[in-house]
C-alpha cells in the first residue's frame, strides 16, 4: 500500500512543494514545528533511510542542502535544523525546520498556518532555490 508520501508525489494528494526534480521531492509540513518546516524526500518509497542506495542517500543530502539553503533566505532564523525521525510515515524524510531556539526541534510543537500563509511561503522558498 502507497504511503501518504507516495500519494503526493503521485499527485494523489495535494502539498505545498518547495522543490522537484526526477529523484526528489520537498514540501512543507502541514503540521510545522515553526514557519517553514519543510520535508524532503526520495520518490521512490524506502522505508528507512539507512535502507536507502548510497548514491540515492547522497543525492537526497544534495538536494536537502539546496533547499536548506533557500529555506534560510526565505525564513527569517539562526540555522537550519535537520532530522530524520521518520516513526510518522514509512517513507524515507528529512525534515528542514528553521532554528531561533533548540524548542523550536521538539516535535511536540505545532505552528498554525492558514492555506494562504502554506501558499505563499511555498512560493517564496520555491523562488530561492537552485537546483
Amino acid at each position: 500500500m502507497s504511503t501518504l508520501f507516495t500519494k503526493i508525489v503521485k499527485g494523489e494528494v495535494p502539498a505545498y512543494k518547495v522543490a522537484e526534480n526526477s529523484q526528489f521531492l520537498a514540501f512543507l509540513d502541514i503540521r510545522p514545528n515553526v514557519k517553514g518546516h519543510t520535508l524532503c524526500i526520495p520518490k521512490k518509497e524506502v522505508d528507512k533511510i539507512w535502507d536507502l542506495e548510497e548514491d540515492v542517500y547522497q543525492e537526497l543530502m544534495r538536494f536537502s542542502r539546496r533547499v536548506s539553503i533557500a529555506l534560510e533566505k526565505t525564513v527569517s532564523c539562526k540555522r537550519i535544523g535537520m532530522a530524520v525521525v521518520g516513526l510518522e510515515v514509512p517513507h524515507t524524510h528529512v525534515h528542514l525546520i528553521p532554528l531561533n531556539s533548540m524548542k523550536d526541534m521538539d516535535f511536540s510543537n505545532h505552528y498554525e498556518m492558514t492555506d494562504e500563509e502554506f501558499k505563499s511561503l511555498a512560493e517564496a522558498i520555491q523562488a530561492n532555490v537552485e537546483l
